[in-house]
């Protein structure tokens, strides 16, 4: 039970606030987070970009000591090996989960921003009739000259799905697995923190981690 207080205590860490929301989702029915004894949990993430990889698998491990990033031992020097032997270098280091990450699509959107009108009538209602009636152009015009317009315009945003998945090594099995969809992204590491976020919100929507 105190391992389990762990792990959730790690999930309860990514809190902010993002643009992130689950697609869908899937857990095992028969396996629950509270059944599991996490102590030793690899995170995976799957890109091309070395530099992305680590930077996203650093953000996840250095929340707590139980995660630990892949490029440690599954790197160039394992890249020839087959999936057994690779599973077995995981089993004698003790790991007993994995959540993997990798990106399934991108999608990109256009949409328009209509334009937006700002502006003031010196005076009042009453005000502008009285002023305006008897008097040329200039008085008509002084009275609008404060009144800007900002044109419309068209936006382009580019959406991010990403499938997060959690393994059980000792049931050698997924136990959950989710898609999120992440807009206006900016910055690698928050996006990271937001999926996370989305995936805890999910797990105790779905019961495989307890209500707050």
């Amino acid at each position: 039970m105190k391992k389990y207080i762990i792990l959730f205590t790690v999930f309860a860490f990514f809190s902010c606030g993002s643009n992130t929301s689950i697609v869908s989702s899937w857990r095992d029915p028969k396996i629950t987070v509270a059944q599991e004894h996490f102590k030793k949990v690899l995170v995976v993430v799957l890109v091309k970009d070395e530099a992305s990889r680590r930077t996203a698998e650093n953000r996840i491990a250095a929340s707590n000591e139980i995660f630990k990033t892949s490029y440690q031992y599954l790197n160039e020097s394992t890249s020839q090996l087959t999936k057994e032997q690779k599973l077995k270098i995981l089993q004698d280091e003790n790991f007993d989960g994995v959540i993997t990450m990798r990106l399934v699509s991108t999608e990109k959107e256009t949409n328009y921003v209509p334009g937006t009108y700002t502006g003031m009538y010196y005076g009042g209602f009453d005000g502008m009739y009285t002023n305006v009636y008897g008097y040329g152009f200039g008085n008509w015009y002084g009275m609008y000259s404060p009144s800007f317009y900002d044109p419309g315009y068209y936006q382009e945003t580019t959406s991010y799905m990403v499938e997060t998945n959690i393994f059980s090594l000792k049931e050698n099995k997924l136990i959950w697995t989710g898609t999120t969809k992440s807009e206006y992204v900016t910055d690698l590491g928050q996006t990271v923190d937001a999926i996370m976020q989305a995936v805890v919100a999910e797990m105790r929507k779905d019961g495989s981690l307890p209500p707050k």
